[in-house]
């Protein structure tokens, strides 16, 4: 009896593990096929990335944030070239246009990689399965690695080249060392700069008053006011410079006309000619007007001695009296 019943409670003991062991199994396969979307309907998206990053079957795809399903094919076309296909469940794919975009990232930074695809603005079609969408390649850790380490190369070099910048212009090597070190030149620059600020307001000065003297014409009646905005006295002006045009070209005409009558002149063979140009003429006139002169003074003498002489004076006397009665 003792016998039957220890096999009794061995198989009772058998059958409770047997049963809890099927139930963790079912358990077990059931969390197992909800994870990876074996128990709903599902489509079939596709994408296309040159690099995976570590990508697996089964991580997660999401979508907005939500895990829409699983990815359950990658497919290598060539070196550059990976498919990847992603179970997504039938009832959220509704909600994928087919302008969205798939990209590779990571559950946190040391988590399993993912897909998230990321939707677009503006209207699409809804997705249906075999559809491929676009797909952006995010830069990954090792790139990122790789370019921060160029930049602090670049860093340290520019670091150096700073140093010794810095070293020369405090033994006051180069212009700027010579500005910062030399308070000769710094008293100079100083001179310079005030100098440029007075030169900049007298120039200003300047451009207020020329802008008030152009005010100033403009608002008057002045000769430059009535040139530049009177349109009547502009023609006028305009009239008045074409007649001393003409008359300037008739002076010069006339100037022209006046040179080639002297040319003529001095080249004929005249008494004006003659006489401008033979001295011995000139010194022969001269002379015979000198005598000319000479024998009329005398002829006054002898008229005037004949006057008080005797015999003629009451001849002259009489010529006299009827002068007087003829006036």
């Amino acid at each position: 009896m003792s016998g039957i019943k220890n096999s009794s409670s061995q198989n009772f003991r058998l059958g409770v593990f047997v049963v809890l062991g099927t139930l963790i199994l079912i358990s077990a396969l059931y969390f197992i096929g909800k994870r990876q979307n074996l128990f709903s309907n599902t489509i079939t998206l596709y994408a296309e990335f040159k690099n995976l990053n570590g990508l697996q079957l089964g991580n997660n795809v999401r979508h907005a944030g939500i895990n829409v399903g699983v990815v359950n094919k990658i497919l290598m076309i060539n070196d550059s070239r990976i498919v990847v296909g992603m179970s997504i469940q039938e009832d959220l794919s509704q909600h994928i246009k087919q302008n969205a975009i798939a990209t590779i990232g990571s559950d946190g930074l040391v988590g399993n990689m993912l897909i998230n695809i990321i939707p677009q603005s503006g209207d699409g079609t809804i997705v249906k399965s075999g559809d491929t969408i676009r797909t952006y390649s995010r830069i990954g850790a090792d790139d990122m690695l790789t370019t921060l380490n160029v930049t602090n190369e670049n860093a340290a070099l520019l670091t150096a080249d700073l140093l010794k910048l810095t070293t020369k212009i405090l033994n006051g090597k180069g212009t700027l060392g010579m500005l910062i070190n030399d308070s000769l030149v710094a008293k100079d620059l100083k001179k310079t700069m005030n100098n440029l600020k007075l030169a900049s307001a007298q120039a200003s000065q300047v451009l207020r008053e020329t802008n008030a003297a152009f005010k100033t014409i403009q608002s008057n009646n002045s000769v430059i006011n009535t040139i530049a905005f009177d349109t009547v006295s502009g023609t006028q002006i305009k009239n008045l410079l074409a007649n001393l045009d003409e008359s300037s070209m008739k002076i010069k005409q006339m100037s022209t006309d006046l040179t080639n009558y002297f040319e003529q002149l001095k080249d004929a063979d005249g008494v004006l000619n003659y006489l401008t140009n033979d001295a011995s003429v000139v010194r022969s006139i001269d002379s015979t007007l000198f005598y000319i002169k000479e024998g009329t003074y005398k002829f006054n003498q002898s008229m005037e001695a004949l006057q008080h002489n005797f015999l003629l004076r009451g001849y002259f006397k009489k010529q006299e009296r009827l002068k007087e009665k003829k006036e």
